[in-house]
Formats: C-alpha cells, structure tokens, sequence
C-alpha cells in the first residue's frame, strides 16, 4: 500500500513538473512574440521622427521673419545693383556715372557672393531673379540713352542706397541671426560709400 501510494505522488509529482515547464516555456514564447515586435516598431518610429523634425528645428530656430525678409531684399536689391551697374558701364554718357556703375558691379557682386555663402551655410534658398516692380524699373532705365540715362541712373542710385542703408542698419541692430547681422553690419561702410559717391554723380549730371 505505501509502495503504491509512493508511486501515485511520484506520477503526480512528474506531471505537475511537465505542466510547469510547458507553461514557463508557453508564457516565455508568447511574451517574446509580444515585446520583440513593440519594442522594434518603437524604435523605428522614434528613428523615423527624429530624421523628420531635425533638419525642420535646424532651420527654423535661428531664422526669424526679419532675417529671411532681410536676405530676401539684399539678394534682389543686390542682383538689381549689378545688372544696372552694366549697363552704366557701358550706357552712361558721363565719365563719373560710367565709373559708379563699374564701380557698383565689383562691389555688390562681392558682397552678393557673401550673402551666397551665409544662405549655403545657414541652408537657406535666396530669390534668384528681380521682382516684378525691380524688372520694370531696370527695363525702363534700358530704354534710356545719354543725358536721360545718366539722370535716371544716378536718381536710382541714390534713392536706392539710402534705403539700402536704412535696411543694413536696422538687421545689424535687431536681426536674430548672428552671421547675418555680421554682414549687414560689415556691408554698410560699402554702401554709405556708395551713397557719397552717388550723390556725386548725380550732382555732375544736372
């Protein structure tokens, strides 16, 4: 009798163990199945979002409306300055206004390679042509020969620079973006050169 009651624990002792280790491997599997999956989609995605809001918080921080409005006008305004600039060195009827305009080429063409290379490093996209009421004016000055020409010009030059200097003064002042105020403010002796020596020429035209 107790040999057949050793026996039964025996036998149910061994069951009990089989079901426990079927149950531990059961439960391992599924929570494995379970996490593995989670914890790799969590990773992608978090990878994902991390490539998706870096280049946006990048560009965004340091750039304020004033900067980009700022950079937008120096790179019309400058291409403008060159373009009628050729045409005075070539146009102009007086010696004084012919060597404002070459004069006008070699410097903003200087200073719109600057402003080039701060877009490049700071990755933003500069305009690459006049706007609508810049063309027009460039357009009319064209059309002008002699006297006429040398008047329109040098009336341009100066207008233009005075609020190229206004311009120049207020983002070296109050622009947020530190390379961007550094050549607004390294810009302007060039321009309140140019002014003087527009003021010149409009003189010597009269």
């Amino acid at each position: 009798m107790k040999n057949s009651i050793l026996s039964i624990l025996t036998i149910a002792a061994m069951v009990a163990c089989k079901k426990n280790e079927t149950t531990n491997v059961d439960t391992s599997a599924d929570s494995t199945a379970m996490t593995a999956p989670a914890d790799s989609g969590m990773m992608k995605n978090d990878s994902a979002n991390a490539v998706a809001t870096q280049p946006d918080s990048a560009s965004k921080t340091s750039l304020s409306e004033q900067d980009k409005s700022f950079a937008d006008a120096a790179a019309k305004g400058g291409m403008m300055e060159v373009m009628m600039g050729k045409l005075a060195a070539t146009n102009a009827e007086n010696a004084t206004v012919k060597s404002l305009g070459e004069m006008m080429v070699k410097d903003h063409s200087k200073a719109n390679d600057e402003l080039k290379k701060w877009a490049s490093t700071a990755g933003y996209t500069l305009p690459t042509s006049l706007d609508a009421d810049q063309q027009k004016m460039y357009d009319d000055l064209k059309a002008k020969k002699g006297k006429d020409f040398d008047k329109a010009y040098t009336d341009l030059m100066v207008s233009d620079h005075k609020e190229d200097i206004a311009a120049f003064k207020k983002e070296a002042a109050s622009g947020s973006e530190a390379s961007l105020k550094s050549f607004a403010s390294s810009t302007l002796p060039t321009l309140e050169h140019h002014l003087m020596e527009s003021e010149k020429a409009k003189s010597a035209v009269k």
